[in-house]
């Protein structure tokens, strides 16, 4: 029918062909599809999305300081690749389907190599939410499985529900959940282009699915949110005890080039973790010095001396959070005998 009338309005028309006038009708009809679909799409991430090299075949990208921000359109983690003669390995993927296409475009400024895999340190939003646009170039996902419990519950489509209102429109109803192409249920290795490749599973810390990713030959080690540089860790509902355990056991790797999941690469692991131990040492010394003496959150936290992180990137919107997860931390292991 939209063949037929406009074929029948342009037929007979001065000097313009019954071809050409169906010609026009398609363009048009091509022009329209176009625009709807750019309508409807996410828009692309205007922030600089740069890959820095830290290591022969190894590079990295800086998120902003502080928490996730419209202002900053999601991008305030890090993620890392590694170039090989016989592709690229990822490491995490962002925060939104837009900053996973930027961080495609970053690898496409260094290589023309296939990206074959991506590691997925943990499921939290900001490290996995541009799993799609490596998804579109074939890479294979691997994460652990601990991690099958969240995606299994309701907790990934509220939080991708509140996404899409908080980062539209770098976040919209295209934004899907991307899930494991390989569980991993320990530790692993392989080798690609000559690079050895070992995958440690480091959680329970930050998260019960935490991994990691070293490249051996370059004592390159992505640690994910074992470290935050710079800046107040996000605590949620982390078991900080055994974070602090891991913590431990990361420095004896004594790696080279540690790049966490927020802030600056660090030359020197011992004392670029040592805020993060700080932290996560003085919320629960505090709070299980209240939890002790019987004294309820609100009471302990307004009586805390913040002074020594109250500077910092994200303390005003992720301290008090922090603060009283940590305090419920301290009353289930004040009740089970293990604190």
């Amino acid at each position: 029918m939209y063949r037929a009338f406009h074929q029948s309005r342009l037929k007979g028309a001065p000097g313009v062909p019954a071809q050409a006038g169906w010609s026009s009708c398609r363009l048009l009809f091509a022009w329209l599809v176009f625009c709807a679909t750019a309508a409807s799409a996410a828009r692309p991430a205007t922030v600089p999305v740069t890959p820095v090299q830290i290591s022969p075949h190894a590079y990295y990208v800086q998120g902003m300081a502080g928490e996730v921000s419209h202002e900053n359109q999601g991008f305030n983690s890090n993620a890392g690749f590694v170039v090989t003669d016989e592709g690229v390995v990822v490491f995490d993927a962002l925060g939104t389907p837009a900053l996973g296409a930027a961080l495609v475009r970053a690898i496409r400024s260094v290589t023309d190599k296939p990206i074959r895999r991506v590691v997925v340190s943990h499921y939290h939003a900001d490290h996995f939410y541009g799993l799609q646009a490596l998804k579109a170039q074939g890479a294979e996902v691997w994460a652990h499985e601990a991690a099958r419990a969240y995606l299994a519950s309701d907790a990934p489509r509220l939080r991708l529900e509140e996404r899409r209102r908080s980062l539209a429109p770098w976040v919209d109803e295209t934004a899907r959940i991307v899930e494991p192409d390989l569980w991993i249920s320990g530790d692993t290795a392989f080798r690609l282009g000559g690079i050895t490749f070992n995958v440690h599973h480091v959680g329970p810390a930050h998260t019960a699915e935490d991994l990691a990713l070293v490249v051996a030959e370059e004592g390159v080690f992505f640690a994910g949110d074992l470290m935050f540089g710079g800046r107040i860790p996000f605590v949620g509902d982390a078991d900080s005890k055994a974070w602090l355990t891991a913590i431990d056991k990361l420095e004896k790797y004594r790696p080279a080039v540690l790049v966490g999941g927020h802030g600056t690469v660090s030359r020197d692991a011992a004392r670029d973790l040592a805020l993060t131990r700080e932290y996560l040492v003085y919320l629960r010394r505090t709070m299980g010095e209240a939890v002790e003496a019987f004294v309820p959150f609100d009471e302990a936290y307004a009586g805390t001396d913040w002074s020594r992180f109250s500077h910092l990137p994200a303390f005003a919107g992720a301290n008090r959070r922090n603060a009283y997860n940590t305090y419920l931390l301290m009353e289930r292991e004040l009740l089970s005998g293990s604190k």
